[in-house]
């Protein structure tokens, strides 16, 4: 619980106060104008990333704005012995508007292998979480501990997921969009954690990504298949640490991860 306890405790010093208390000197665009970075993400970032020098030092750490400083981080994760990786505020885009639907997540990667995942909701206080091998979990600062698993089976159009398909092939969305009509409904909350918070906890089928930058989905990824889930690239393959392209399909099992490539996701 001491990964759990830092992420819980930078967001609450760093991330809080400054929710709904942001102007405009205070949030910046990186990439493009629905990519932000506000002085709460560094902030929180700064926290984590000291507390896990102390308890950790030998890991490495692989942070979203670490890496935006210095993007050779992001290539040394792939033979790191241990390494560290965090999103300090997931949906920036979220936090900034005021919308309180945010999270702070971790993952520990071990050769190349995720292990651990962590995804911190600020708002509700509470952490889902997994470890390879023995389950997801939803845990509360008072000990309480809910084992998680994800949702049953239904036909494909009475499934409800979520998907983005902001960074799909710009000559992809306008099918994928179409296809979207033969499942039940299909949102984007704008931040991956709390999506796969939703997943893994039963809620929906399936969630669906094209841009896979390790922060956003190595804990929700191993939480959703300690959960009982398939998850894989759109072409099938494994999902690893290194992947930062090639799409990420999530569902509740593999028939419904093919129904689903072959039917809605088909680009």
């Amino acid at each position: 619980m001491e990964l759990a306890t830092i992420l819980r405790d930078a967001a609450r010093a760093e991330a809080l106060p400054r929710f709904r208390r942001l102007d405009a000197s205070m949030v910046h665009t990186k990439t493009s104008a629905i990519d932000l970075v506000t002085e709460a993400d560094v902030a929180t970032e700064e926290v984590i990333k000291t507390r896990i020098a102390q308890w950790m030092p030998q890991a490495l750490f692989v942070g979203e704005e670490s890496v935006a400083a210095d993007p050779a981080l992001l290539e040394a994760l792939a033979d790191a012995d241990l390494a560290v990786v965090v999103d300090p505020i997931d949906g920036t885009a979220n936090y900034a508007a005021g919308l309180p639907l945010f999270a702070t997540m971790a993952a520990l990667v071990s050769k190349g292998e995720t292990i651990a995942g962590i995804i911190y909701d600020p708002m509700g206080d509470d952490w889902v979480m997994a470890e390879k091998g023995a389950g997801a979990w939803l845990r509360r600062p008072n000990g309480e501990a809910v084992r998680l698993h994800v949702a049953e089976k239904l036909p494909m159009a009475e499934m409800v997921g979520t998907a983005s398909v902001a960074f799909m092939p710009e000559a992809s969305r306008g099918k994928v969009l179409s296809n979207f009509t033969k499942v039940r409904m299909v949102a984007n909350y704008r931040v991956a954690g709390h999506e796969y918070r939703t997943f893994a906890s039963g809620h929906t089928q399936f969630v669906c990504f094209n841009k896979l930058m390790p922060w956003d989905h190595l804990a929700g990824v191993l939480i959703s298949q300690e959960a009982g889930a398939y998850a894989a690239r759109l072409d099938g393959s494994p999902y690893l640490p290194s992947h930062v392209d090639g799409g990420l399909l999530v569902a509740i099992d593999r028939d419904s991860w093919d129904e689903l490539r072959r039917e809605v996701f088909a680009f």
